[in-house]
């Protein structure tokens, strides 16, 4: 029935609009699917209530549609609500009415998705799959969980309970979620399941795990495993069938490149821009031995993996980012616990926690940039190539395939505003680092960071100029080109950075993509300013034609003129007819009068002929001989 897939591809109307279009489109598409199902009520008729059974499911799979789009409409107009109201800025958050109207919302979507799973249990007459029960159970989870969320998230506390008992509920339903969908992702490999795993509930899990009071060194899976319902016999018999190990752990792998780093390999001091500190504490050791662990196998995934999709080399930083963050977490509990010992900041164990606390922030970040980068693409996004959309698997009825069809301009915007989020996340990440602790009082890594700020800055400005080119905003576009050219002309270059030949993309950055860059931005600039200039020339020619200001000359002397748009060429009056006596500009005339009289070098002048006596029988005229004929222009020869 493909009940996920269903409920992702209608959330991808998520990526153009917000909560309240998508819930105006669900609302469309549920009343076509009641009409189409002969469920809608006629005009002038009395509503009559017609619940959906497990015989219709099974007659009619379109039913399942139903329940779903009203199940996703409530949830919609949940976080319409949720989105609009945390927009305020007064600081008092979502009290009152709204919180009880959200939360009422969230209780109806979960109310629809108990009911499919109700209906998809009974499988004699619903005629469902193990799969479709597992993920109408996975849909109906996670909507109970964020049902659950919103209750605890600014709910009233009370002193009988602790917070990880508040939170139980929350963690159960989502830990439920949580190995379902890992379960179907193991077998099946399809990134709906990752997407729905990475965005959604692992960071809600984590949330309510740090509400719980849990310790973040604790993995996400083994959060899930604990708190999942293993009392539920029938849904632990169907998840182990999916997947044999989804409830337990793996067998310790043979290879070695798979194998978890020992105690004994952690490292023992860290070096931080020519300065080497000690470790000072076991588990930052053991947590950094984990970060090169996790590192080795995401360059071991990229190496083999080069055809992958960028989401999938961008979930392959998941583990080196989660064994940082555990780092940075390490080294704070030791500095905190240091302090709460008072010890001076002088004391030598004090100033080897404060650089690898910096070391391992900033490594921290430079991995989230690395992330960032994978997931905006090739040359951190300088390019922008259309995508050719995907063909449907079935042929036509007469054999001939699909014709190309170019990618929509709306999709073509989504995929730029989801590039200039990416940037603004990488910027925001980098001047985070400016906040660590001895961050500032290096003036070389002041002027690091600040021209790779510069650098996705422009990068920023370049995929907006885009999408004003989509938008046929050719001046728009000119100025943000300009803009990028000047951040990357003028940001200071960054040659320490010279990075590892096939290392992972993270916060280091060559000289030759800067200088790519540069060239790129240039060549576009020039292109801009040239369309610029032509729509400049068509306005004005369209201008000078509606106010009747076009020269009356022929064709053939406005040549340099740019053709007015929408006006036909006069064939009429091609050329002047018939013709007038009029000037003509040629090419001038030189006489080179003095070469016969001016010895030049390299010319040899030659001797004057002698004069030969005429015979006695010529005649002589007027009593002088007759003079030779002279050659040349005008008589004078060469």
């Amino acid at each position: 029935m493909d009940i996920t897939p269903f409920v992702a591809s209608h959330r991808e109307a998520l990526l153009i609009g917000d909560y309240n279009i998508y819930r105006s489109q669900l609302s469309r598409q549920l009343l076509a699917t009641r009409k189409r199902l002969g469920r809608a009520t006629a005009k002038r008729e009395k509503f009559a209530k017609k619940d959906v059974t497990a015989e219709d499911v099974g007659n009619n799979h379109e039913s399942v549609h139903l329940l779903l789009l009203t199940s996703e409409r409530a949830w919609a107009h949940a976080m319409f609500m949720k989105t609009s109201h945390g927009e305020d800025t007064s600081g008092k958050g979502i009290t009152g009415n709204t919180r009880s109207h959200i939360i009422s919302r969230l209780n109806k979507a979960a109310k629809s998705a108990r009911h499919l799973l109700e209906l998809l249990t009974e499988r004699s007459a619903s005629k469902a799959k193990h799969q479709d029960v597992l993920e109408a159970r996975a849909y109906y989870a996670s909507l109970a969980g964020s049902e659950e969320f919103e209750k605890q998230s600014e709910g009233q506390r009370t002193t009988e309970q602790s917070s990880e008992q508040r939170w139980q509920l929350c963690l159960r339903y989502y830990a439920e979620a949580r190995v379902i969908y890992a379960a179907l992702y193991e077998r099946d490999k399809k990134e709906v399941y990752r997407d729905i795993l990475a965005n959604t509930i692992d960071p809600t899990i984590r949330y309510a795990a740090y509400q719980a009071h849990l310790s973040r060194t604790i993995a996400i899976p083994t959060i899930a495993k604990r708190y999942f319902p293993s009392e539920d016999k029938d849904l632990v018999g169907l998840v182990e069938q999916v997947d044999v190990y989804a409830l337990k752990d793996k067998p310790a792998p043979k290879n070695d490149e798979e194998k978890q780093t020992s105690p004994q390999d952690a490292p023992n001091s860290v070096t931080w821009r020519g300065r080497k500190a000690n470790i000072v504490d076991a588990s930052i050791g053991q947590a950094l031995a984990a970060v090169t662990a996790a590192e080795a196998r995401l360059r071991s995934y990229l190496s083999s993996n080069t055809t992958a999709s960028n989401r999938d080399k961008a979930a392959a930083y998941d583990d080196v980012l989660t064994a940082s963050q555990d780092a940075a977490d390490a080294t704070k509990s030791a500095t905190d616990e240091l302090e709460k010992e008072r010890v001076d900041e002088g004391d030598p164990r004090m100033q080897d926690l404060r650089v690898t606390s910096l070391a391992v922030n900033y490594d921290l970040v430079s991995w989230r940039v690395g992330r960032n980068r994978v997931l905006i693409g090739d040359e951190d996004g300088l390019t922008f190539a259309a995508q050719q959309p995907k063909r449907p698997k079935r042929a036509r009825k007469d054999g001939t395939p699909y014709p190309e069809k170019e990618e929509p301009r709306s999709r073509k915007l989504a995929r730029l505003r989801e590039r200039v989020v990416l940037y603004d996340a990488t910027i925001q990440s980098i001047d985070s680092v400016k906040d660590l602790r001895g961050a500032m009082r290096d003036a070389s890594i002041v002027t690091e960071l600040e021209s790779k700020v510069a650098y996705f800055r422009a990068l920023k400005c370049l995929s907006i100029s885009y999408s004003h080119s989509l938008l046929d905003g050719h001046l728009n576009a000119l100025a943000l080109l300009q803009r990028a050219h000047e951040l990357l002309s003028t940001s200071p270059s960054s040659s320490s950075d010279t990075g590892t030949p096939g290392a992972p993309p993270t916060l280091h950055m060559s000289l030759a993509s800067t200088e790519n860059a540069q060239k790129h931005v240039s060549a576009l600039l020039s292109r801009t300013h040239a369309l610029v200039e032509l729509h400049k020339l068509e306005a004005n020619a369209r201008v000078a034609a509606e106010k009747s200001m076009t020269s009356a000359f022929p064709l053939v002397q406005n040549l340099h003129a740019y053709p007015t748009p929408g006006v036909q060429v006069d064939l009429k009056n091609l050329v002047q007819y018939p013709p007038k006596v009029q000037p003509v500009p040629v090419k001038p005339l030189f006489l080179d009068v003095a070469w016969s009289y001016i010895d030049y070098p390299g010319h040899k002048r030659e001797a004057p002929a002698k004069v030969v006596a005429a015979p006695a029988d010529e005649p002589i005229v007027n009593g002088t001989e007759e003079q030779p004929k002279k050659r040349g222009w005008f008589g004078f020869g060469r």
